[in-house]
């Protein structure tokens, strides 16, 4: 089976995870701070706080932001559930911005038009979460503009995205954001097996993260409340969690970081040639905005089913049958029973529903070869000649 994502493990990955097993610290010790800084320098950066997963980083940035009940954050529906869960961990209202039909994120004029709603309605989001879906940039820059106009956070969720960047500016900078949160699940970019990062150019929302990602405690003599009696003292400042990235998670990220460059190359190449294989199938390829670079974490197309016989289940099962890994990301997190039991049901988002009956996700990792691409490509060509509809 051809999987739709896989890490890359080398040995220098191996020889870095050793290393710290035999040193005198494997949770959190000096190498965390180290891949913060590194990754901080990567992405031009002020502040990196690393914690244990992508849904941490979503939560924590989430507190720190002040969102609380009563509040209400917007996301995407077609992106994983963390995305809308972190703002219901914070006790906030969830609703969702309908998709661009060509990107597949967020419709910044569906946005703008949403929140000329809200504000005559008086109920404006706190926080948005704009996606970087598959691994392309978002509008960033013009859903920053309507911030400015509307008053609200930005928190971007860029799990897809490290290595990415738009108009030569490298996504997790927060140029156009409060936030940025970066995943680092085995079959994203590159991986700390798991963990997440959220970086911050603003002093006061990293020392909050700091707070939240570690029992709300701190130990920083220039941030204490009280005088401290001696260097054993510490002070719990607020309600926080455990959500700490160990140092064996850190050494892993530091050793892939060093790769990152090399695998979103890879992962380019490897969609320029599906995007130039599959010409002329009844299908919609993947569409980059001119500014961007996308880290293609997903390579995702969707089927003209209108000019297909065979249905979507159909296509996808016959895939699976020639031993390819494929997926569907994602299904909307509004369809899902929880959100569906808080009010929301189907064509309440017309773009996303709509993409969510035809799209399929096709393998696509660093590791993955020439000869399995094209085992890909033959098949889903195969399949999906001889079957249009007569029009």
């Amino acid at each position: 089976m051809i999987p739709y994502g896989r890490q890359d493990i080398i040995q220098e990955d191996i020889d870095s995870v050793i290393s710290i097993l035999k040193s005198d610290f494997i949770t959190q010790g000096p190498v965390v701070p180290k891949f913060e800084k590194a990754v901080v320098s990567k992405v031009h950066a002020k502040h990196a706080i690393a914690v244990n997963s992508g849904t941490s980083a979503l939560h924590i940035a989430c507190l720190a932001l002040g969102l609380g009940p009563g509040d209400w954050l917007w996301t995407v529906p077609n992106t994983f559930v963390a995305s809308a869960n972190c703002g219901r961990y914070c006790g906030a209202n969830i609703d969702f911005v309908d998709v661009d039909p060509e990107t597949w994120n967020m419709s910044a004029t569906k946005l703008s038009a949403k929140l000329e709603e809200a504000r005559e309605k008086k109920c404006l989001p706190k926080v948005v979460v704009p996606v970087h879906f598959a691994g392309q940039p978002t509008e960033q820059e013009k859903i920053w503009d309507l911030s400015k106009k509307y008053g609200f956070r930005i928190l971007e969720d860029a799990s897809h995205s490290i290595g990415a960047s738009r108009n030569g500016e490298p996504v997790g900078s927060c140029r156009w954001s409060d936030i940025t949160v970066f995943s680092f699940h085995p079959v994203k970019i590159i991986t700390t097996a798991e963990g997440g990062m959220a970086l911050t150019n603003d002093n006061e929302l990293a020392q909050l993260m700091t707070l939240y990602r570690s029992h709300g405690i701190t130990r920083d003599p220039d941030h204490l409340l009280s005088p401290s009696p001696g260097p054993w003292y510490y002070e719990q400042q607020m309600l926080g969690f455990n959500y700490r990235m160990t140092d064996i998670q850190a050494g892993l990220g530091l050793s892939q970081l060093q790769r990152l460059d090399s695998y979103v190359a890879r992962r380019n190449y490897l969609a320029k040639k599906y995007s130039e294989s599959l010409q002329g199938l009844p299908i919609q390829l993947p569409s980059i905005d001119a500014k961007n670079i996308s880290a293609f974490h997903l390579f995702v197309i969707r089927l003209k089913l209108d000019e297909l016989l065979p249905t979507r289940t159909e296509i996808f099962l016959q895939l699976q049958s020639k031993g390819i890994g494929v997926n569907v990301h994602y299904m909307p997190v509004y369809m899902q029973p929880y959100y569906q039991k808080l009010g929301f049901s189907k064509g309440q988002f017309p773009e996303a529903d709509k993409y969510a009956e035809d799209v399929i996700t096709l393998p696509l990792f660093p590791l993955m070869t020439d000869n399995e691409q094209e085992i890909v490509i033959k098949s889903l060509t195969e399949i999906l000649t001889g079957v249009r509809r007569i029009r």
